[in-house]
C-alpha cells in the first residue's frame, strides 16, 4: 500500500549548491567526476545502501548552482537536519546540501518542476578579475546595457527557440515560454552584469546562447529586429555565440502549477 511504501522508501527533497568548475556536469558520466555521482556516493555512505538522485536539471560541465533540487528515496526515515549534516561530512568543499525535507512520494525533482531561474554572470572590466574567474565570463569590450535590454525584451514570451539551442539538442518541440529576461547591473560593482532568465522549460545550451546573443547586441553586432527575425527563421548561425559554461548559475527551481501559454 501507499502507507507501507512511505514507511519503506520515504522521499526527500534536497536543495544542493555546487561550484561546477571541476565537474563534467550534473549527470553521472564515465568520462569524469559528476555532481550526481559525488552526491550519490556521499548519501550511500550515510545510509549504507546505494542511493539514486534525480536532479531538476542536467547542468553542463562547468555550470554552477545555488538552487539545484534533487529527489531521493531512502531505505528509512531520517531527521532532516541529521541528513544534511551527515551527507555534507562526506562531500567535497565544492558541493553542499543546503536543506532537506520529507515530501510526498509523488514528488519528482525533474517532472514536478514548473520552471527555473538561471543567472548568467559577466565581468565587464577591461582587466580580468581573479575573484570572478571561476563564475563570470570576462567580456573586456564595453557593453551597451540599454541595447542588451532591448534585445532581451524581444526574447520574452512564447516563441520557437530553435535558433537558440545546441546542434545536438534532441528535444522535438522547441517552443518555450520565457517569463522574463532581465539585464541587471550591480551598483556596488559596476563591472558586473547579470542576465537573469526565468522560464518554464529550456533547450540544451539555450540560456548560454541567449546570453551570448544579448552580449552581441551590447557590442552593437545585433539589433532587436535581427533577433526577432531569428525567432521566425530559426537560423542558429545568425544568433550570438554560446557563452562559456562557467558564467552560468542555476538559481532556483519552481514547483506548483505551471503558468503561461
Amino acid at each position: 500500500t501507499a502507507t507501507r511504501w512511505r514507511i519503506l522508501m520515504p522521499t526527500y527533497r534536497l536543495t544542493v549548491r555546487y561550484d561546477g568548475t571541476e565537474f563534467c556536469g550534473w549527470q553521472r558520466q564515465a568520462n569524469g567526476p559528476s555532481v550526481q555521482a559525488t552526491l550519490e556516493d556521499a548519501l550511500s555512505k550515510v545510509v549504507r545502501e546505494p542511493v539514486i538522485c534525480r536532479g531538476a536539471g542536467r547542468t553542463d560541465s562547468g555550470v554552477h548552482a545555488v538552487g539545484q533540487v534533487v529527489s531521493i528515496r531512502l531505505p528509512r526515515e531520517m531527521p532532516e537536519k541529521a541528513l544534511v549534516y551527515g551527507v555534507n561530512n562526506h562531500l567535497p568543499e565544492s558541493v553542499a546540501v543546503m536543506e532537506a525535507s520529507l515530501v510526498d512520494d509523488e514528488f519528482d525533482a525533474r517532472h514536478s518542476s514548473s520552471g527555473k531561474l538561471y543567472r548568467y554572470q559577466i565581468w565587464n572590466g577591461k582587466i580580468r578579475s581573479p575573484l570572478h574567474t571561476r563564475d563570470h565570463w570576462h567580456v573586456g569590450f564595453p557593453l551597451d546595457i540599454d541595447a542588451m535590454r532591448r534585445v532581451a525584451q524581444v526574447l520574452v514570451g512564447r516563441h520557437d527557440f530553435r535558433a537558440f539551442r545546441a546542434a545536438d539538442c534532441e528535444r522535438q518541440t522547441t517552443v518555450r515560454w520565457m517569463k522574463r529576461i532581465d539585464v541587471l547591473t550591480i551598483p556596488s560593482d559596476p563591472s558586473v552584469i547579470h542576465i537573469e532568465v526565468e522560464g518554464t522549460a529550456f533547450l540544451k545550451n539555450m540560456v548560454r546562447i541567449l546570453s551570448g546573443t544579448i552580449v552581441s547586441a551590447g557590442r552593437g553586432k545585433l539589433t532587436p529586429e535581427v533577433v526577432a527575425s531569428l525567432l521566425i527563421s530559426g537560423d542558429r548561425s545568425r544568433a550570438g555565440q554560446t557563452a562559456p559554461a562557467h558564467g552560468l548559475l542555476l538559481v532556483r527551481v519552481d514547483y506548483g502549477r505551471r503558468e503561461g501559454p
